[in-house]
């Protein structure tokens, strides 16, 4: 009797050639830590293995980035660090504004940055305050938002006010005319009743005259 072989299998390598490919993935999956100093938004410009200097003075490669040796004047490649005076240090301050410090600043035992984020290694504990600022700016918001409708509807009432005050003028100046012209016309008037009196009693006084001549007269010639 003929022993047949056992017939063997082949053993794929796919596995083999894919474990370099899924570490490559894994690798990528993995978020890279943000730059220290750095802003989401110029996380780009620092990318490349050789960065320029923001000024035009020259280039550095990126492993010197935020090495404490300034290479650019303007402190390009020490964002991170309080290497070079020029440079600016990005605050990330979650939970509350962002902003920009000098990073001359930087680990210098002081928390400027309310996450304290500019203190990575001076030994420094800054306690996470930017709830606590973004809870007190809201509350400043909401006390200057409510000033703000204050100041609105007191210049509403003065607003008001002037118009009422622009109504009474011109009434007490409508009424001081219409008094003025009364007055006038009263004024006239009696002047007039006063002429026309007045001739009156000189028209009568010059007729009594004339009778007492024509009397006179009369007796005069009848005798």
């Amino acid at each position: 009797m003929t022993i047949q072989p056992a017939s063997r299998r082949r053993v794929s390598s796919a596995p083999a050639t894919l474990f370099p490919f899924l570490l490559l993935l894994a690798g990528a999956a993995v978020a890279a830590p943000p730059l220290v100093g750095v802003s989401p938004q110029d996380e780009a410009y620092f990318a490349p293995e050789f960065i320029a200097c923001r000024d035009g003075s020259g280039s550095f490669p990126k492993s010197r980035l935020n090495d404490g040796y300034c290479d650019c004047s303007d402190g390009t490649d020490e964002p991170g660090t309080s290497a070079c005076p020029e440079g600016r240090f990005y605050c990330r301050n979650t939970g509350d504004t962002p902003r920009f410090l000098f990073s001359s600043v930087v680990n210098d035992g002081i928390c400027d940055c309310c996450d304290g984020s500019d203190e990575y290694e001076s030994g420094i504990r800054c306690p996470n305050t930017c709830r606590y600022v973004m809870d007190v700016t809201k509350d400043d918001d909401d006390v200057g938002r409510k000033h703000a409708l204050d100041m609105e509807d007191l210049i509403e009432k003065l607003r008001g006010l002037r118009l009422v005050a622009f109504i009474e003028l011109g009434l007490i100046i409508c009424t001081i005319a219409v008094c003025s012209a009364r007055w006038r016309n009263r004024t006239r008037r009696r002047h007039y009743i006063f002429k026309r009196k007045k001739a009156s009693v000189l028209f009568s006084s010059t007729n009594f005259v004339n009778s007492i001549d024509y009397k006179l007269l009369y007796l005069l010639y009848s005798t």
